[in-house]
C-alpha cells in the first residue's frame, strides 16, 4: 500500500511538473482588439486550441479608443498583435510604418478587396461589417413613427430627437457610416445630409453596437448601428426590423495585423496564420456574413438577403488618408451631442 502510494505521489508531482513546464513554455501575446465582447471568449479559445503554445491576452476597446491607443504607444509598442480592428484604422498605421511585414500562410486565398496590397502584406480581412438601421416596430407603432427606406428619410421631422447613432470618432461603426454617405453622395452633400440629420438624432454613442441596443430597448425608436448587431437582437427576439438602405450603406473590414517591434515576432505570425485559416474564417461566419475567404458559408441566420448588393463602392486607402480630416470635421460640427465617455 505504501509503495503504491508513493508511485502515486510521485506520477501527480510529475503531471504537475509537465503542466507548470507546460505554462512556463507558452508565449503571451498581447493582443488589441475592438471585436464585440461575445467573440472575445470563443475567438480565444480556438486560437489556443489551435496553437498550444500560445496565450491571447485581450487588451478591448472600441476602434477610435484602440486606435489612439496605438498610436500613443508607436515609440514603445505594448501590443504585439492586433486581431478585430478596422482596416480604415490598420491603413492609417501602416501610413506610419507600425505594422510589421508578414504574409500569412494561406493570406492569397483571401478575397483581393479584403487584404493588404503591399508584398509582403501588411494587414489580412477576416470579414465585412455593414451599417443598418435598427427600427423597433412597437416604438414606431405608439410614437406613430415612420419607416425609412433611405437615409434621406431620417432627415423627416417627424423622426426628432428618436435616433441614436455612434459617435464616427470613438466607434467603427460610426466612421464607416460616415465613410458610406461620403461615398455615396459626394463630400459637400454627405455633409449637409448629416447637418439635416443632427437635427433628429438625440445621441451619438461611443460604441456601434449601443445604438441598436437602445433602439431595442426602446429607448429610441430608431438605431443607426452595424449588421451583426441588428442580426443577433432580432434572433434572440427584439421587435426590431433590419433596414439596409436602397441608397448605398457604408461597410469597413474587421483585420488582424502584426505591431512591428513585437518581442514575440514568431508567435505573432503563427497566430496570423490562424486569423486567415479556414476554422478562423469560420469562427467569423458566426457571427458575419460576409467573410474574407471565398467559399465559406457563413453559419449566422437572420440576414437581409440583398444587403451585400447595397455596399458602397469605397476607397479604403484614400478613405483612410482622409480619417483623421473626417473626424475633426465631424467632431467639430456634431460632438455637441455625444454621450459623456465612462
Amino acid at each position: 500500500m505504501h509503495r503504491r502510494l508513493l508511485a502515486a505521489a510521485g506520477a501527480l508531482l510529475l503531471g504537475l511538473s509537465a503542466g507548470q513546464a507546460d505554462a512556463q513554455q507558452r508565449t503571451r501575446l498581447t493582443v488589441y482588439t475592438a471585436l464585440e465582447n461575445e467573440q472575445l471568449q470563443p475567438f480565444k479559445a480556438a486560437a489556443e486550441a489551435a496553437l498550444r503554445d500560445i496565450e491571447i491576452a485581450w487588451v478591448r476597446d472600441s476602434t477610435g479608443v484602440i486606435t489612439a491607443r496605438l498610436v500613443a504607444e508607436r515609440a514603445q509598442p505594448r501590443a504585439d498583435m492586433i486581431w478585430g480592428l478596422s482596416a480604415f484604422s490598420l491603413l492609417g498605421l501602416e501610413a506610419m510604418d507600425m505594422l510589421e511585414p508578414y504574409t500569412p500562410q494561406g493570406a492569397d486565398a483571401l478575397r483581393p478587396n479584403m487584404r493588404s496590397d503591399r508584398s509582403p502584406m501588411t494587414w489580412t480581412g477576416m470579414d465585412a461589417f455593414v451599417g443598418a438601421i435598427c427600427f423597433n416596430r412597437a416604438v414606431a407603432g405608439q410614437r406613430n413613427l415612420p419607416r425609412p427606406s433611405t437615409w434621406a428619410d431620417l432627415t423627416n421631422p417627424a423622426l426628432r430627437g428618436q435616433i441614436a447613432m455612434p459617435n464616427p470618432a470613438s466607434s467603427g461603426t460610426g466612421f464607416l457610416t460616415v465613410a458610406g454617405w461620403i461615398a455615396t453622395m459626394g463630400e459637400e452633400r454627405a455633409w449637409n445630409f448629416m447637418n439635416s440629420l443632427h437635427e433628429n438624432v438625440q445621441v451619438y454613442t461611443h460604441s456601434g453596437s449601443a445604438p441598436c441596443n437602445n433602439a431595442a430597448r426602446g429607448e429610441y425608436g430608431l438605431g443607426v448601428s452595424l449588421d451583426m448587431r441588428a442580426v443577433t437582437l432580432k434572433n434572440q427576439g427584439a421587435p426590431i426590423d433590419i433596414i439596409v438602405p436602397t441608397d448605398g450603406v457604408g461597410f469597413d473590414l474587421e483585420a488582424t495585423a502584426i505591431i512591428r517591434g513585437t518581442r514575440n515576432l514568431a508567435a505573432a505570425r503563427r497566430l496570423a496564420d490562424f486569423a486567415v485559416s479556414r476554422p478562423a474564417m469560420e469562427l467569423y461566419g458566426r457571427f458575419y456574413a460576409i467573410l474574407a475567404m471565398p467559399g465559406v458559408t457563413p453559419a449566422v441566420q437572420g440576414y437581409p438577403a440583398d444587403f451585400e448588393q447595397r455596399l458602397a463602392q469605397i476607397n479604403f486607402r484614400e478613405m483612410g488618408a482622409q480619417r483623421d480630416r473626417i473626424l475633426a470635421e465631424w467632431t467639430r460640427r456634431f460632438d455637441g451631442k455625444s454621450a459623456p465617455r465612462n
